[in-house]
Parts: structure tokens; sequence; C-alpha cells
């Protein structure tokens, strides 16, 4: 049966004007296996461009250029805000450090004087505009948690006379979260990884060490002071996926943050002299799901 069968097949192949009977006619449907093969590599490339797709819109992040934030108005700056001698001082770790950034761009160094290439609707948006008498410190140093802020750097902060105006910019707490990136167990101020019932007592004891920041500064200012603290950014962009930026799987990790957070707003409501700048929700939609137009968070005029 088996040489007949061959016989069949060379035969019909020294025949070509005749169809081989597992071969369709010209302009007949082509077989059922054969449209099921066509199908299967048809869903196949759709899968695999969506996969593409997906890996480049969540992991190919493009870093915009121009403004990050909103218009500020030039009128305000035409005028002197006061006479009164006036320090300013930088507090905190490698946000107000500056950490990657060229000398004078620095957001301490833009507060003070604009840089050379400075944006033309920036000109003149400065606060050495409105204080004729300006002096600064940046005592912030990359990587410290907030310890080191209050035990470290706020001793260093100069003692003003009383006719001097304190303004001070503090950005803290976002390393007592972040380290040590998994790499150890989670503990006080390297809590990455912790739960939220492991993190309520180093919350707790986070915001009592805000209260000491905010009591030494007034403390160093009799003639008064405005104290300017940021809340924490989320790289997430509300997901709280942080395994997404290669980092370990944090599954409290949004509590955590949150509680953070919390203690730096409750801050901010209890004393008349602290200004919230929520860093926080100005982030939303430039972290790792900056390009994810279906995201909630997704800034389609700023998609970096």
């Amino acid at each position: 049966m088996a040489c007949h069968d061959r016989l069949i097949t060379i035969g019909y192949a020294l025949m070509p004007d005749e169809p081989h009977p597992e071969t369709p006619a010209p302009g007949s449907a082509p077989p059922r296996r054969g449209r099921r093969l066509l199908g299967l590599l048809a869903l196949g490339v759709v899968l695999i461009g969506a996969a593409g797709l997906y890996l480049y819109l969540t992991f190919s992040l493009p870093v915009g250029e121009g403004p990050a934030g909103p218009a500020v108005a030039k009128a305000a700056f035409t005028h002197p805000w006061t006479t009164r001698p006036v320090l300013l001082v930088g507090l905190g770790d490698s946000i107000t450090a500056g950490f990657g950034t060229r000398r004078g761009h620095t957001y301490f160094d833009r507060l003070v004087a604009n840089p050379p290439d400075e944006f033309s609707d920036m000109k003149g948006i400065c606060l050495s505009a409105v204080f004729t008498n300006l002096r600064t410190t940046n005592l912030s140093v990359s990587g410290t948690v907030s310890s080191e802020h209050a035990q470290g750097q706020l001793p260093h902060v100069p003692r003003a006379d009383a006719l001097t105006l304190g303004f001070v910019v503090i950005t803290t707490g976002g390393n007592d979260l972040i380290h040590n990136y998994g790499r150890t167990p989670p503990r006080n101020q390297a809590m990455y990884g912790a739960t939220l019932e492991q993190a309520k007592p180093w919350v707790a004891e986070f915001a009592d060490r805000l209260e000491t920041i905010v009591s030494g500064l007034e403390s160093r200012f009799p003639g008064g002071c405005h104290i300017f603290l940021a809340d924490i950014y989320d790289p997430t962009d509300g997901v709280g996926d942080i395994a997404k930026a290669g980092l370990p799987a944090w599954p409290d990790g949004m509590k955590v943050f949150g509680a953070y957070n919390d203690a730096i707003r409750d801050c901010a409501k209890k004393h008349s002299s602290v200004h919230l700048v929520n860093f926080h929700d100005a982030f939303l939609g430039h972290g790792i799901r900056c390009r994810q137009f279906w995201a909630r968070h997704y800034d389609r005029k700023d998609p970096h």
C-alpha cells in the first residue's frame, strides 16, 4: 500500500494540469488545516506586537524638555517683597541637594537666581529679584535619611537675629522608605519591604522628627520663618507595582508610603509656619507609567 500511494503521488506530480487530491483547485478555499494555521500565525503576530508595544511603553521612559510645572505669574516678581534681611536654607536629601543636576540648575539654585540658559517665560522669576538682602545656605546631602536631617543638618542652621526672615525648603523621608531596596530586612529608616504593622512605630518616630525639625527652625528665626515641606513622590504613578522598576515586590509599599505622606501633611496642618509642597500630585503621570496612555494619571500634554 505504501508503494501504491507513493506511485499515485508521483503520477500526479508528473501531470501538472491535474490538481493533486490534497491541493485545492485554483480559486477554491484553502483546506481547514491551512486556515487554522494562518489564523494561529496571525494571532501570534498580534500578541507579539501587543507585548512589544506594552514593553516599549512600560520600560522605554523618555525624559522631556522644558518647564516641569505650571506657569508662574511674572507680575509678582516686578517689585520687592520685603526690605528685611532674608536667609534661605535648604535641608534634606538628594532632591534639595540636586543630585545629578548641573551646577546652577538645582531647584534650590533656581529659586535663588535664574541660570544663564533659563526658559524665556521664567527669566526674572527668582527670589533674588524680590529679596534685596538675600543670603543662602544649602545643607542638604544626597542619600541622607530623616534622622540625619534632624540631628546632623538642623544644628548647622544659623541662628538669625530678630530682623531676619527665614525661608526653609525641605525634602525628607523618601530615603527612609526606599533603603535598602529590599537587599536587607526592613528596619527603621531602611523600610523597604516592611508590612504596615512593622512600619507603624517607625512612622510615628518620623512624625516626631518632623516636629523636632519644625520647632528647631522656628527657634532659630525669632523674626519668623516660612518652612516649605515637600511630600514624597510616587514613582509607580499610583499603582504600587514597584517591581516593574526592577526592585523586589513590596506588597504593603503603598500603605507605608501613604502613612509617611500623611505624617508630612499632618505636620503642615499643625503649624502655620509650614507650607506643604505637593510633589506627590505634581509627579503623578511622570513615573514608570508615563507612556501608558491607558493609565489613570497619564499626562497627554507631558508624557515624560
